[in-house]
């Protein structure tokens, strides 16, 4: 697997909401990183239904945007601790596979939508459950998502799977809902105190579940 990381306008992404740095300037940077994209398919011999996006914050959002306006590049994303900006369109071409991991406790995109307030100023964000329901919709899911706990770790938070297995295409809308769970990568480093952005959880290595989620829902 090839890992690329790409570096925003003043470490911003444009996803839509109109608040951060990017979208400020107007920048379009859903041409930035097909482009991208287009390059590493060629340069690398990557298999074009082998295209991948994931980000936290501002690039959970901006993943999530990619989705999205181009289904057709990216076969899956990956959104941590963020959503979809609300009024932010939101047609795919063709179904997308999501798995997306978001704590209730998050104090900057809060876990049932409402104000994000960034170094771009105010805009409002989508609930995760809306979140996954629009995915859910796009991909055709049939029937309720399967429910289960991961084993607690004890370190306060508890974190639940939702999985929505059965829709078109082979795709897959999984939901890592962490209680008590912050603005945090899970199984990532706390980067700042608890009191700031919220707890880690330990319950999993998200960086290892993505890269597997990613290793089998490509499009062949």
């Amino acid at each position: 697997m090839l890992v690329v990381y790409p570096d925003g306008y003043d470490k911003s992404w444009a996803d839509g909401r109109g608040a951060s740095p990017a979208d400020r300037r107007h920048l379009d940077d859903v041409g930035f990183l097909v482009a991208l994209a287009a390059k590493l398919v060629h340069d690398f011999d990557i298999a074009p239904g082998h295209v991948f996006a994931t980000g936290m914050s501002n690039g959970g959002f901006m993943s999530n945007r990619l989705a999205c306006d181009r289904a057709d590049i990216f076969a899956a994303v990956a959104p941590v601790a963020g959503t979809l900006g609300v009024g932010v369109t939101c047609n795919p071409s063709r179904p997308v596979s999501v798995l997306e991991a978001h704590g209730t406790a998050d104090p900057l995109v809060p876990f049932n939508g409402g104000a994000v307030r960034g170094r771009g100023g105010l805009s409002h964000s989508i609930s995760v459950a809306s979140l996954v329901d629009r995915w859910r919709a796009v991909d055709g899911c049939q029937g309720d998502p399967s429910a289960a706990e991961l084993p607690d770790v004890g370190d306060g938070t508890m974190v639940h799977l939702f999985d929505s297995s059965s829709c078109a295409a082979g795709t897959e809308v999984i939901s890592y809902q962490i209680d008590n769970g912050g603005h945090t990568w899970p199984g990532g480093r706390q980067y700042l105190p608890k009191a700031v952005i919220g707890a880690t959880t330990r319950a999993f290595d998200g960086s290892q579940v993505i890269a597997q989620f990613f290793a089998t829902h490509g499009r062949d």
